[in-house]
This record gives C-alpha cells, sequence and structure tokens, in this order.
C-alpha cells in the first residue's frame, strides 16, 4: 500500500574518487580511454587501494606512524659533534642550553660562558630549551648539571634528546603542514585522495629529515609557526597570522627570510583594493604585543633578578664586545631600571645577529661563497660586506614584494615565499648550509595544490629538493649520516619518480605528453648527472695535498648555480601567475591606441569637404593650368 506522506527520495549515491580525480594532478595513466587507469608513480600506488571508500580518518594515522618511523630510524644513526670534542657539535649546543636556562637566572642566560656555545637564538628557544632541561631533569639530574655535564653521551640522553625533536615537531611543524596542506586543496579544488599523496610527500622531505632528526635541530618548530602563519593568511585572519609569524621570528632569526613577504602580502591587503586603515592599525598594534609578550619574561626576570641584586656576568671586554650597549652605556645610569633592561635587549640583538663573524663561516652553496673560492672576500672589510650583501640581498628580494604587494592574492603567497627566501640564502650575511630548509619548504608545499603533483611541478619541485640535500652532504658526512642521507633521498626519489631512481618525468611518452620543454629536461638532467658524477668521484678519487677542500667547493659552485635556476624559477612563475604581464601588455595596447587616435587628429585635413561634393586637395598654379590645356 502507499503511503500517503512524502514521496520517498533515493539516497544519492556517493561520487568514486577515482572518477572525480584532478586531472591536472596526472596521478593515474591510461594507454587509451577504454583502458582502466594505473598508478602514476609509486607513491600513488601506496594509496592505490584507498583512492574509492577508505576514510581519511583512517589515512591519516597510518601516515603520521609511517613518517615518524623514518624520523626515528634516522635518529638512531650519529649526531652533530659525536665523540669529538672540546666543542662536539650542535647537539651539545641544544643540551648545553637546556643546561643554563634550568640552573641559572634568567638575566644570565645571554651571557654565560660565551666561548663554549653561549645562547644564540631570540627568547622563545631559550624557553624552550628551559622547557625541555625542566622535564629531562627530572628523568636523570645528571644529564643538565652545570658545568659537570659538557659532552655528556649517554644513550638514554640521546633517547631523550632524539624524542624531543619528534615531540615538538609533532605538536608545531606537522599539525601545521595538514591544516595548510587542507586549505591549498580546498581552495584549489584537489579531492582528498590527492591531498594525501601530496602531504606524504611534503612530511617525507629529506632535508628537513636528515637536518633535525640526523645532525640534530629545531628547525621544525620555526618552520611550523611560519606554517600556521601561512594558514591564516589563506583563511583571511592577519591578525593571527601576525602572532604566528612574530612566534617564529622570536625562535629562530633565520624566518627573517620569510619577512619582506608577509610584510608586502599584509601591507597589499590593507591598502588594496580598498584602504582598510582599521587593519592596518590592529596589525601593527598585535605586531608590537606579540613580540612585546614573548620578550617580557625575559626583560621582568632581568629587573627580578636586578632587585634580587643578581647580574649578568659582564666584564669590561664582555662591554666593548657588545657595541650596542657600548655606544648606550654613557647615557644610562647603573642604577636605574632601564639599565638591566637595556642591557639584556642590547646583548639579545648582539647575540642573535653576529654580524663580528664575517660573511660566512663554513663553505655554503651561496654566491659569496662561490665568488671566494675564485676571489678571496676576507680581505675586504666586514662593513663594506655587510653593506654589499645587504645591498644584493634587497635587489633579489624586491621583484616578489612588489608583485605581492600589488597583487595580494592568497596562492601567489607559497612562491612569494620561495622567492625572497632563495633571494636571501644566495645574498645575505651569515647563511649556513642548513638554511636552504627555508626556500625549500613553500616550494614542497607547492604539491598539495592544483597541478602540484604534475609531472613539470614535481620536476622542478623534486630536482630542487635533491639539489639542496645534495649541498648538505659534507655536512651530514662528518656526522656519519651517509646512510641515512642515501636511504632517505634515494626513497623520495622513487616514490615521486624522480631521478636517479627513475627516468619517467624526462624520458619516454609521458615526458613527452607533459608537454615541458627540452632546456628544462636537459637542465635537470645535467645536474642529476653532475650530482651522481660527484659522489663517484667523491667516493673514490682522494682530493690533492694542496686542495683538500677540492670537492666541497665544486659542490658549493654546483649547488650556487641550482639554486641560482631555483630563485630565477620561483620568480619567473611568481611574475605569470599574478598577472603583471597582461597587465603590462594592457598598458601598452592603451598607450598604443592613444598614439594611434593623436596621429589621426594630427592628419586630419584643414578644410572640410564640400557638401554633397568630392572633397579635392588644393592645386598650385601650375597644375590649374595644366587641367585648363586638358
Amino acid at each position: 500500500m502507499s503511503s500517503s506522506g512524502t514521496p520517498h527520495k533515493s539516497r544519492k549515491k556517493k561520487k568514486d574518487p577515482s572518477q572525480t580525480m584532478n586531472t591536472s594532478n596526472e596521478v593515474s595513466l591510461s594507454e587509451s580511454k577504454a583502458s582502466a587507469q594505473t598508478p602514476g608513480f609509486p607513491l600513488v600506488a601506496f594509496f592505490w587501494p584507498a583512492r574509492k571508500s577508505t576514510s581519511q580518518w583512517v589515512i591519516l594515522p597510518l601516515v603520521l606512524i609511517i613518517v615518524g618511523l623514518f624520523r626515528w630510524c634516522t635518529g638512531l644513526w650519529g649526531y652533530s659533534g659525536f665523540q669529538t670534542p672540546p666543542m662536539h657539535g650542535d647537539y651539545e649546543a641544544q643540551r648545553h642550553w637546556m643546561e643554563i636556562t634550568t640552573h641559572l637566572p634568567i638575566c644570565q642566560w645571554y651571557f654565560y660562558d660565551l666561548q663554549y656555545w653561549g645562547l644564540d637564538y631570540p627568547p622563545l628557544t631559550a624557553y624552550h630549551s628551559w622547557l625541555l632541561g625542566k622535564i629531562g631533569s627530572l628523568i636523570d639530574p645528571s644529564w643538565f648539571a652545570l658545568d659537570a655535564s659538557r659532552g655528556v653521551e649517554q644513550p638514554l640522553l640521546k633517547v631523550y634528546m632524539r624524542a624531543t625533536v619528534v615531540v615538538s615537531e609533532y605538536f608545531s611543524y606537522i599539525p601545521a603542514i595538514i591544516i595548510l596542506n587542507r586549505k591549498l586543496a580546498h581552495i584549489r579544488g584537489v579531492n582528498e585522495w590527492e591531498s594525501s599523496i601530496a602531504l606524504v610527500a611534503i612530511l617525507m622531505q629529506p632535508a628537513t629529515i636528515l637536518v633535525d632528526h640526523g645532525h640534530f635541530q629545531y628547525n621544525t618548530v620555526m618552520l611550523g609557526f611560519v606554517l600556521a602563519s601561512v594558514s591564516c593568511m589563506f583563511s583571511d585572519h592577519p591578525i593571527w597570522a601576525c602572532v604566528f609569524f612574530v612566534s617564529a621570528l622570536c625562535y629562530k632569526q633565520m624566518a627573517l627570510y620569510y619577512a619582506p613577504a608577509v610584510f608586502a602580502y599584509l601591507l597589499g591587503v590593507c591598502l588594496l583594493p580598498n584602504l582598510h586603515l582599521g587593519r592596518f592599525i590592529a596589525i601593527a598594534l598585535v605586531t608590537l604585543a606579540s613580540f612585546a609578550l614573548i620578550f617580557a619574561p625575559m626583560l621582568l626576570g632581568s629587573l627580578y633578578d636586578a632587585h634580587r641584586g643578581i647580574s649578568p656576568p659582564l666584564s669590561i671586554t664582555d662591554r666593548e664586545a657588545n657595541p650596542l650597549f657600548a655606544t648606550i652605556l654613557p647615557y644610562i645610569d647603573a642604577q636605574s631600571l632601564l639599565y638591566p633592561l637595556t642591557l639584556q635587549l642590547t646583548q639579545i640583538v648582539h647575540r642573535v645577529f653576529p654580524f663580528a663573524r664575517g660573511l660566512f663561516e663554513d663553505k655554503v652553496a651561496n654566491i659569496w661563497c662561490a665568488i671566494h673560492t675564485l676571489h678571496k672576500l676576507h680581505e675586504y672589510p666586514i662593513p663594506l660586506l655587510q653593506r654589499v650583501s645587504s645591498f644584493a640581498t634587497l635587489i633579489a628580494i624586491l621583484p616578489a614584494g612588489m608583485i605581492i604587494s600589488l597583487f595580494p592574492r592568497k596562492e601567489l603567497l607559497p612562491w612569494t615565499l620561495a622567492s625572497t627566501a632563495w633571494g636571501f640564502f644566495l645574498c645575505s650575511f651569515q647563511v649556513h648550509e642548513k638554511s636552504v630548509l627555508l626556500p625549500l619548504l613553500p616550494m614542497t608545499i607547492l604539491l598539495g595544490g592544483d597541478g602540484g603533483l604534475s609531472v613539470e611541478m614535481r620536476a622542478w619541485v623534486g630536482w630542487a629538493n635533491m639539489l639542496g640535500v645534495w649541498t648538505m652532504f659534507p655536512l651530514l658526512k662528518r656526522d656519519e649520516l651517509r646512510v641515512p642521507y642515501y636511504v632517505i633521498s634515494l626513497l623520495w626519489a622513487y616514490l615521486l619518480g624522480l631521478p636517479p631512481t627513475s627516468l619517467d618525468l624526462y624520458i619516454g611518452k609521458r615526458a613527452a605528453r607533459s608537454g615541458m620543454r627540452l632546456s628544462t629536461q636537459l637542465l635537470h638532467l645535467t645536474f642529476y648527472a653532475a650530482m651522481a658524477t660527484w659522489h663517484l668521484i667523491e667516493a673514490f678519487v682522494p682530493t690533492p695535498k694542496a686542495k683538500p677542500d677540492l670537492w666541497v667547493v665544486l659542490n658549493v659552485i654546483v649547488g650556487c648555480a641550482g639554486f641560482g635556476i631555483c630563485y630565477l624559477w620561483c620568480t619567473w612563475q611568481l611574475i605569470l601567475r599574478s598577472g603583471v604581464m597582461e597587465e603590462w601588455f594592457d598598458f601598452r595596447a592603451q598607450m598604443q591606441e592613444k598614439e594611434v587616435k593623436a596621429g589621426k587628429e594630427e592628419k586630419k585635413p584643414l578644410l572640410p569637404p564640400t557638401k554633397g561634393k568630392r572633397a579635392t586637395p588644393p592645386r598650385d598654379a601650375k597644375g590649374a593650368k595644366m587641367a585648363k590645356k586638358s
């Protein structure tokens, strides 16, 4: 019997994700329309069974477990400074900061024994070290005993230190990547299945794993704050974007690589398409408040220590070594409240920005180190090198900053961040080889956007990452990380179908169908061949006695050339995607039309044509006589 209620509506069938694949990502292959689709590259093959009905909430925990396993396995190998007294390395530096922050008054953190790994990162790093040192002291106080624990290398301490990197990353970097990757997928119309593939590719980035979990550092905490700031900008929350980016700056000063891009974008959204004065004032106030809030424990603690009669261990030589404080000292009364505040602020700035160390310390694949191999730059005074590097950096970051301020669109942010970070890496003062993580990050997150897994995008992003981790091989070799280097980098290349594990991106039918230029193919393959040849030479051919760093110098020159190409490519892509070229051509066309109109008006006849008769030009006397005769 039929019911008298509303007619029955059949339930809509859910669309098969495999049928709604984003074809611009080229994750599947098929020889013809009738043939079944097959995975486009190995990483897709791992996700292929889950493309139809598996929930993403099932896939995500498995992804996090797998990427965490690779991070932990990398930590089982060596680290920076292992069994290399007296200074050891970055591992000992991080442990030593936990030691001094948990035992010394806060006013002495940036002054204590600066010759032995003095604290030289902003306050948020110091607070992080204090927290980790307090937790570690509950397990074994001898790990962080003041002065007595220097160079300690207990196996259980190594487990704890490695665990702090993993836990810190899972609280900051990985959640920020997941959120930003989903925002990119939502904005660009990428389905969840393809977004999960891109997420694994980003989280398995070899350089980040090898530096933080092998060499030992906490770069991912700073990078996590940056990604959180970018996510807020994608969500139209500029106030929270300022808070997170200030946190990144106050954790590691290397976040300045991104500062011009962030500043130009926020300025653009305040000025275009209409002036938003309230937003501009709010951004400025929140930025200042964020800095004040982060520095407050350091400054208030210094005032409290001064009240208790505790002062920093500052000698006359230390005062002379800090030029900022030496300049202000004659104008400040030693008994006033401004004295400890000024002393702390100037010391932090002096430690965070080490201009006295020179243009560069170790060999790094940037312009200055490459030039130094041919023409020695240490012969010039440091102030001159500072001005030259500052001017070169300004020129390098200017195009991206101008474009994003004139066209403040969200989809241009990764390209702008990559361009400015490459400019800083290539041209700025005191660059470390580990700083290549900063320009590589915005390039790598492009894998999560529309067309991010396409042949051409994978080729460029993959080539940049393989080149970046290759330039860090001399550093990783010193830390006994050769095996993790080869395993992690070759695994990432295999998952994304990159050389040297596969040549499908450059040779074969798929390469021909991708439309990638022959010049790009030859360029990438030439660099891959150079990297492979360099590894063979470095492994089997000893360096000449007169030039013991010859292979490292060659690494620097090749890496610098490749990074320069990465900078040009990111900047050019930003120019093309912003539409500034179309704006220029339209402007030129309008100017030409005005010129043509102006020219026509000038060529108009002086006498108007007679009504109803055909206008004829005036004749001279000779022409009139000839016409009369005829």
